[in-house]
């Protein structure tokens, strides 16, 4: 594809759901799935056993595991062995599934499903469920500080990176704009409430690779413009299918944010709006890809378009 942005011919059409969704690389996420189901929290035979449980539960209860993948591919994309950040995206994803688990919670969305079984605190309490996110953040963070490779500055600024875009600077500040509504009207108070809930961890998945690498700016830049792109492309499409997705897919029920008064790309722009938005969104993370990996991302292409087209 051209750096200027066009669609190529083989790239998805704009209608979510209206065609077959793209390919994915399954072969990276199997790879994350391994790793993750390999993890353990705390001693084996220890009295926290139940609260490991709980972590577990969420942990493995499957999914795209879209951060994580990003990671692996960004580092497939700057010619690096994907396997050496590992530690780094599982990282990602702990705090992902502690972000889901508390999205759940009564006093947050309230969900009683999620990936089609029941949520953490329908299993094992709502106390419990709080102590497993938490858990699963914390150890996040020892995880990729224990086992990550690299220089021990650059490991700093990736698990900086990872600490601020989950921070009130970045998804628990989005989530509070969301709870509060705090957030300006219009477009621009729509977007920056989900650039820092949803967009700063899709950022830090791309980001942080590139930080354990040392690599130079311009390319942490470039890249960094494209993680941004995709993270909108994601909350547009989510939005989408909160309306239009069948409860089977979705692994939930359906209409979750309109039960709620949220607002969302649907609600402020329309079906039909969301979806060229989403279109125009689509394109420009292709075209920023195109400029920070000329040829070398088949692996991000493929979560792009995949972004664009998926139906769960």
């Amino acid at each position: 594809m051209s750096g200027g942005g066009a669609q190529s011919a083989a790239a998805p059409a704009a209608r979510p759901g209206a065609v077959a969704r793209a390919a994915y690389p399954n072969a990276l996420r199997a790879t994350v799935d391994a790793y993750l189901a390999d993890m353990r929290f705390g001693p084996p035979s220890g009295s926290t056993r139940g609260l490991e449980e709980a972590m577990h539960y969420s942990l493995l209860a499957g999914g795209k595991r879209i951060r994580p993948v990003l990671s692996l591919a960004t580092a497939r994309a700057t010619g690096r062995d994907e396997h050496e950040v590992l530690p780094f995206a599982a990282a990602v994803e702990l705090i992902h599934t502690y972000s889901l688990i508390h999205d759940d919670l009564p006093a947050m969305d309230d969900d009683d499903l999620r990936r089609g079984r029941p949520t953490n605190h329908k299993v094992f309490g709502e106390d419990v469920a709080i102590l497993a996110g938490d858990g699963l953040y914390a150890e996040a963070f020892r995880h990729v500080l224990v086992h990550q490779e690299g220089a021990p500055g650059d490991v700093l600024r990736a698990v900086g990176e990872l600490a601020a875009a989950t921070g009130v600077d970045g998804m628990v500040g989005g989530q509070y704009l969301d709870v509060d509504g705090c957030a300006p009207d219009g477009a621009d108070g729509l977007r920056e409430v989900h650039a820092l809930k949803t967009g700063r961890l899709i950022c830090a998945s791309v980001e942080g690779v590139l930080l354990l690498a040392g690599a130079p700016a311009a390319v942490t830049m470039a890249f960094r413009s494209f993680a941004a792109e995709l993270g909108v492309l994601f909350q547009i499409v989510d939005d989408i299918l909160d309306v239009t997705g069948t409860d089977d897919a979705l692994g939930k029920p359906r209409g979750s944010d309109e039960r709620h008064g949220k607002r969302t790309y649907v609600s402020e722009h329309g079906l039909a709006g969301a979806r060229e938005l989403a279109a125009q969104s689509h394109r420009g993370a292709r075209a920023a890809l195109a400029r920070a990996a000329p040829g070398s991302a088949p692996e991000l292409e493929q979560i792009t378009d995949f972004i664009l087209t998926r139906q769960d």
